[in-house]
């Protein structure tokens, strides 16, 4: 769709294209110009504000904690196949609930 861009009014964003981008009343975006380019998107500040300050350092200390431990080489897999996987994280689950696995690794 094209629009024309006239001296002193606002850009205006037709219904239609705010509706094929699932922007709604209330919505901030955020616009960014590069190179003759405009992009317009969701603001990052919505995403930002999903959490509260103490839960960002929450994730940020399991991440943190998370990585440590790849560091010294505590990880899984890898896995040949995602049935490996599942059947990995199913037995995990059930050891971690104390009960015993449902199924096995077929080796192939």
């Amino acid at each position: 769709m094209t629009v024309t861009v006239k001296n002193k009014t606002p850009l205006i964003v037709p219904p239609s294209v705010r509706r094929r981008a699932g922007l709604k009343p209330g919505d901030k975006i955020e616009f960014r110009a590069s190179g003759g380019i405009i992009t317009i998107r969701p603001s990052t500040s919505v995403l930002v504000d999903e959490y509260t300050p103490t839960q960002r350092r929450a994730i940020l200390a399991d991440a943190k904690a998370g990585l440590k431990e790849i560091a010294q080489g505590k990880g899984y897999g890898p896995f040949e196949t995602g049935a490996e996987l599942r059947t990995f994280v199913e037995s995990a689950i059930a050891k971690e609930e104390g009960r015993k696995p449902k199924r096995k690794v077929k080796q192939s």
